[in-house]
C-alpha cells in the first residue's frame, strides 16, 4: 500500500482558474468554451483525456492497477435560459435553462448566442420594472418566469426588428458571472456551481501529477455538460468504475449543516443515501489528514451521482461539497472552503479502494464485511485510519492570518507504508 500524502494545493491556481471559467459562458447546451478550456489545461498537467459524442471530458490518472477504478466527477455547465418566443415589442420572452427561480434573473446581464457566431448583449428585467411609472405595482407583481423578459442593447422597435438582428426562438442566453475575490478569501459570483468544483479538481490533479505520484487505481476525472438538467453523468462512466465521487456544492442555510469553511460531506440528496462505506472512508481521511469538515443532508438536491446511478451503473456513490451561499443566485464561497475540498479529493485519489470483492461486480455474501459496522469499526484501523477522538466533528475555523500561513506551507505527509513515484522508486 502506497503512503498517502497530504498534498499542498496551489491556491494560486486554483484562483485563477476558478476566475477563468467562470468569465466562460457555459449554460447547459452550450458548454463548448469551457470543455475546451479544461482540455487545454488537462493536456498541461499531462492528463490524458477523451471527448464523449455529447462533448463531455473523460480524463484518466493512471493508477498502479487498471480495474476496476474509481472516478472523480464534477459539471462544467450552469443556469441559464433560453428563447421562447419574440414579442411583438421586440423583447424576447425567455425560458430557464436548469432549475432557478426568476426572483434570482430580474436584473442579471446577459449575452445572446444566435446562429453564426453572433451574440447580443441585454438585461433580464420584470415586465414592470420602472418605479416611476407602475408605483407598487412592481412590488405586486408575481415571481415567474412569465413575468421577466430580455430588454436588447439594440434600436428595437418592434418584432421584426429583433428578427432582422438574428435572434431566433431557441437561442441561448448566457448570464453574466460578475466575480468578485474578495482580499479575505470570500468569493461572489454567479455560476461558482459548479465551476469551483472544477477548479478544485484540478487543483488536486495538479498536486498529485506535480509530486510524481501513481494513483492506486485508475481515477477518471469527469466533467460532464448537462448536470443542471439532470443527466450529467448518465453517459459518460467506464463500465468498471467501482466507486464514484461526485463534486459539488453544499448549501449554507439555517436549516443546513453545510461547513462554510471546510468541506461537506453529503450523507444523503433527494435521490436517497449514499454509500455507507465510501462515505465513512471519506470522513475518516477528513479526520486522519486534518481537513475542516461536516456532514448533511440536502432534500432538496441531486447530483451527477444519482444520474449515474439512475443510468444502471453498480458502482458506490459518494457526493462531497464545497461551501455554497444562496446557491442558483448570486452565490458566496470561500477560498478555505475549496482549498479543503482539494486536500480531499487529493487524499481520496490516493487512498486504497474500499473492498478487494469490488474487483468483481458479482460475489457471494462472504466477501462483504458482516455488517455495515464491522467496517466502520474495524475497517479503518486495519487500513490505518486514525480514528480517535471526536468522530467526524467538524474542526473549528482557523483564523485568516493563520489561514494564510497554511496555505503557504507544504502539508505534512504520513507515517504509512512508502508511496512510489511513477518510476516505482520511494518517495520516503
Amino acid at each position: 500500500m502506497s503512503r498517502i500524502r497530504d498534498l499542498k494545493m496551489d491556491t494560486g491556481y486554483l484562483l485563477s482558474t476558478l476566475k477563468t471559467l467562470l468569465n466562460i459562458p457555459s449554460p447547459t447546451g452550450m458548454t463548448d468554451l469551457a470543455v475546451g478550456f479544461v482540455c487545454s489545461e488537462l493536456t498541461k498537467l499531462d492528463i490524458p483525456y477523451e471527448l464523449t459524442r455529447r462533448g463531455a471530458i473523460r480524463a484518466n490518472l493512471p493508477g498502479a492497477r487498471t480495474s476496476p477504478d474509481r472516478s472523480v466527477s464534477t459539471h462544467l455547465d450552469t443556469l441559464g435560459a433560453i428563447v421562447k418566443r419574440i414579442k411583438p415589442s421586440g423583447r424576447l420572452e425567455i425560458s430557464p435553462v436548469g432549475h432557478w427561480s426568476a426572483r434570482f434573473a430580474e436584473g442579471a446581464r446577459v449575452t445572446v448566442f444566435m446562429d453564426e457566431a453572433r451574440k447580443l448583449r441585454g438585461t433580464i428585467l420584470p415586465l414592470k420594472a420602472s418605479g416611476h411609472t407602475y408605483g407598487d405595482e412592481v412590488d405586486e407583481l408575481p415571481i415567474s418566469w412569465s413575468n421577466v423578459e430580455v430588454r436588447l442593447d439594440e434600436r428595437i422597435e418592434n418584432a421584426q426588428d429583433t428578427m432582422a438582428l438574428g435572434v431566433n426562438v431557441g437561442d441561448i442566453i448566457a448570464v453574466d458571472s460578475n466575480p468578485q475575490f474578495e482580499g479575505n478569501g470570500f468569493i461572489n459570483a454567479r455560476h461558482l456551481d459548479d465551476k469551483a468544483g472544477v477548479a478544485a479538481v484540478l487543483t488536486a490533479a495538479k498536486a498529485i501529477q506535480e509530486a510524481g505520484l501513481t494513483v492506486p487505481l485508475d481515477c477518471h476525472l469527469l466533467f460532464t455538460i448537462s448536470e443542471e438538467v439532470g443527466v450529467g453523468a448518465s453517459h459518460i462512466l467506464h463500465g468498471d468504475v467501482a466507486e464514484m465521487v461526485s463534486v459539488d456544492n453544499g448549501t449554507i442555510a439555517p436549516e443546513q449543516n453545510t461547513s462554510e469553511y471546510g468541506v461537506t460531506v453529503a450523507m444523503q440528496d433527494s435521490s436517497g443515501p449514499f454509500d455507507w462505506h465510501l462515505t465513512r472512508s471519506l470522513l475518516h481521511l477528513c479526520q486522519r489528514f486534518n481537513i475542516e469538515h461536516t456532514r448533511d443532508v440536502f432534500n432538496h438536491y441531486r447530483s451527477d451521482a444519482a444520474a449515474a446511478m439512475e443510468a444502471g451503473n453498480d458502482m458506490r456513490a459518494a457526493l462531497i461539497c464545497f461551501a455554497l451561499d444562496a446557491s442558483h443566485g448570486y452565490e458566496r464561497t470561500h477560498v478555505d472552503s475549496l482549498i479543503a475540498l482539494a486536500r480531499l479529493v487529493s487524499v481520496y485519489m490516493q487512498s486504497p479502494r474500499l473492498f478487494e470483492r469490488d474487483e468483481e461486480a458479482l460475489g457471494p455474501m462472504g466477501d462483504l464485511p458482516a455488517s455495515e459496522y464491522e467496517r466502520i469499526d474495524e475497517g479503518p484501523e486495519a487500513r490505518g485510519v486514525d480514528t480517535s477522538g471526536a468522530a467526524h466533528g467538524k474542526i473549528p475555523a482557523r483564523e485568516p492570518a493563520e489561514m494564510a500561513e497554511a496555505h503557504a506551507k507544504t502539508y505534512a505527509t504520513t507515517d504509512a507504508a512508502p508511496a512510489t513515484g511513477k518510476d516505482g522508486g520511494r518517495l520516503d
